[in-house]
């Protein structure tokens, strides 16, 4: 599927949009960014084959791990959406609507401390 950028980032606005009330509060504490690909490293420290393994990745301290002593100089929370791998497993806007949700939340249960095994999708 071949999509701007403008037109990803606009599907990525609209999926924000239908995120559920709890989860669209989580998302204001957190940067939601899009990039093209996972980086080499990331593939390699997660023991990924495939680029297309990785739709997306939270990066950050957990909610439940921060505590008011947390060292100053802590880059913000952030949840990377990897462009080129939704584009590639998805055939229509509404493929890429969903999943970008889905990933997002996905997300945002990690930065609530969840494991994987925990999402609730």
């Amino acid at each position: 599927m071949i999509v701007s950028p403008e037109e990803f980032d606009r599907w990525i606005q609209e999926a924000l949009a239908e995120l559920p009330p709890r989860f669209a509060a989580l998302a204001n504490e957190v940067s939601i960014m899009v990039e093209e690909e996972p980086s080499v490293d990331i593939l390699k420290d997660l023991e990924l084959e495939s680029e297309d393994d990785l739709l997306g990745l939270y990066q950050g301290v957990p909610i439940d791990q921060t505590s008011f002593f947390q060292p100053a100089g802590e880059l913000p929370a952030r949840i990377s959406i990897y462009r080129g791998p939704i584009l590639r497993i998805c055939r229509t806007k509404a493929e890429v609507i969903h999943e970008v949700r889905d990933t997002v939340v996905h997300e945002l249960g990690h930065h609530v401390g969840l494991d994987d095994d925990e999402m609730p999708y």
